[in-house]
């Protein structure tokens, strides 16, 4: 009776236990971030995207007017959404250009601190080296002057996009 009693007591610490460390199912349906970036040319940020760093437009959207101030997005303005991703799959998050026409009422940041907000992205890669040679070919400057070791194996590398966003690129050389 006694070996009973104890297998039980143990059966119900087992169960109050496993009941406080059971991890409670998530609330969002889906695990990316999809992030929505204003620019002030669509076209040159586009090329920006895919040419240097080299994401793949896989969608586009728009929202009119009415449809764009009932959601509190905009003034009544339309809006339309060019989608890129850093491959064509389900779970790869969403960088989606729209631009208004305008330029930012900020100067364009020299470093991070200057501004407050999102900064900067980092995007891993399996090699740098055909980021750099795009960022040359285009034109763009390296920030960060050359590949900094990061005591890993992996190096980094700085860029900005036309609006200013800092590009932190980390991988092999």
């Amino acid at each position: 009776m006694k070996n009973l009693l104890v297998s039980l007591l143990f059966l119900i610490f087992s169960f109050v236990l496993a009941a406080q460390t059971t991890i409670a199912p998530s609330e969002f349906s889906n695990p990316t971030i999809s992030v929505g970036v204003v620019v002030a040319d669509l076209e040159k940020s586009i090329d920006f995207y895919t040419k240097v760093i080299g994401m793949s437009k896989t969608g586009e959207f728009s929202v009119d007017g009415d449809k764009s101030k009932e959601l509190g997005l905009t003034d009544g303005r339309s809006i339309d959404v060019t989608i890129l991703k850093l491959e064509d799959s389900e779970n790869s998050t969403e960088w989606k250009l729209m631009s208004f026409g305008e330029k930012a009422n900020h100067p364009k940041q020299k470093y991070m601190h200057d501004d407050n907000g999102m900064q900067y992205i980092t995007i891993f890669v399996h090699h740098l080296n055909p980021f750099i040679e795009r960022a040359k070919k285009n034109n763009i400057k390296i920030l960060s002057d050359k590949p900094s070791s990061l005591g890993d194996g992996n190096f980094f590398i700085l860029v900005q996009d036309p609006d200013g966003t800092f590009i932190e690129l980390i991988g092999p050389k």
